[in-house]
């Protein structure tokens, strides 16, 4: 949402508006409301696809309460179904990942098997019986869609439209090779903090000055503790090319590394705003964000593990040719990114921290604050709170 969208919510205002209430971020029983509403009706990333390519190949994932199992087709499809057995309802696998040998998926307690297609194949050694028939048992299917390289799911039956929903993020990174980029590097962290309290941090550089003092170095703009030139209400004004006034990276960088070098080849699909900018961002709420560089890409998802807990995953994409060089070193490259996300960690458990004061019961937004407004009326609607 522009600054301009934010005072046309106000009614052309400029005032302070209501956060959340406090204890939206710890009761257990709105948590469980906002899974039930959010993390178990939206599209959610749940990682790569990076691993899945070979027939039978499988892999074990949790979401909200639900553990599925996401497996690659004989037919090449990767589908994800429930971890759970259509029998008695016992667990199916209890690897977290692998591959399923002969095509079948062979439950541990009774033996009924499966076709990697999710329908059944056999009950073990159970004999034939009256009103029973195997085509009506079939593993309970999940909505599924990928992008990027990522999968994606939805619990919900009827889930939303994917491209309606996502389209206009999607299409950032529209000039962005993802499909050809591999895995290179891998960071996961858990956050004693409610995950909407990322999400926040996320959407504001008002804390950039105090928490990224590399991060504003190399993005000039941030260290005026805003986001975009849009923010500054002279930014009309703004001559030349003065990245603290402009965006986009400081003269000397090209990417987020630890110098601002690039680590390889650049993309030479991207036009020249995407060059100038340095850095492009999609957001796909709830679970990930994604962020594309000249030279590489970072793909973040996070995923509530109770009312303050959240579980925070990072993966760097890079070319092949970037990861096929001897002297790149992926630990050393991505280690700048990795500390922003570590100060950010910081920062939102401090919050979570302060969230519990008997006296503070929600807190307030101001007019910077347009995107984290934004992302509360999100909230609010997906709750029928609106």
């Amino acid at each position: 949402m522009s600054q301009d969208a934010f005072e046309t919510e106000f009614n052309g205002l400029k005032r302070a508006q209501p956060g959340l209430p406090a204890a939206w971020y710890f009761d257990a029983e709105h948590y469980a409301r906002e899974i039930d509403a959010i993390w178990r009706r939206e599209w959610v990333c749940v990682g790569p696809t990076a691993g899945l390519e070979e027939s039978g190949a499988f892999r074990v994932i949790e979401l909200a309460g639900d553990q599925l199992l996401t497996v690659r087709g004989e037919d090449g499809e990767l589908r994800v179904v429930h971890n759970t057995c259509r029998h008695r309802g016992s667990r199916l696998c209890t690897a977290s990942s692998g591959r399923f040998d002969h095509g079948r998926i062979v439950c541990p307690y009774h033996q009924w098997s499966y076709r990697l297609d999710g329908t059944l194949a056999a009950t073990g050694r159970m004999r034939p019986v009256a009103g029973f028939a195997r085509d009506d048992f079939p593993l309970y299917s999940v909505a599924t869609r990928q992008w990027g390289g990522l999968l994606f799911v939805s619990l919900a039956e009827d889930p939303p439209d994917f491209d309606a929903t996502f389209g206009v993020e999607t299409s950032r990174l529209g000039r962005w090779p993802l499909d050809e980029l591999k895995v290179g590097y891998s960071y996961r962290r858990t956050l004693q903090c409610n995950w909407k309290a990322f999400w926040e941090n996320f959407n504001e550089c008002l804390h950039c000055p105090n928490v990224h003092p590399e991060l504003c170095d190399l993005v000039p703009l941030y260290r005026r503790g805003i986001m975009e030139p849009e923010d500054d209400p002279a930014w009309a004004e703004a001559r030349g090319h003065d990245p603290r006034f402009t965006g986009g990276l400081r003269e000397d960088a090209e990417s987020w590394t630890p110098d601002g070098q690039r680590c390889g080849p650049t993309f030479d699909t991207l036009s020249e705003d995407d060059r100038a900018r340095g850095h492009t961002y999609a957001v796909l709420m709830p679970s990930l964000f994604v962020v594309g560089h000249l030279d590489h890409v970072r793909a973040v998802r996070l995923k509530p593990r109770g009312p303050e807990e959240t579980e925070l995953c990072a993966d760097w994409l890079f070319p092949p040719e970037t990861l096929d060089n001897p002297s790149f070193d992926a630990a050393a490259t991505t280690s700048f990114a990795t500390k922003v996300m570590e100060q950010d960690g910081a920062a939102c458990e401090r919050n979570q921290q302060g969230l519990r004061c008997s006296r503070h019961t929600r807190g307030v937004l101001m007019q910077e604050e347009y995107e984290l407004f934004a992302f509360h009326e999100w909230v609010r609607e997906r709750l029928g709170e609106l």
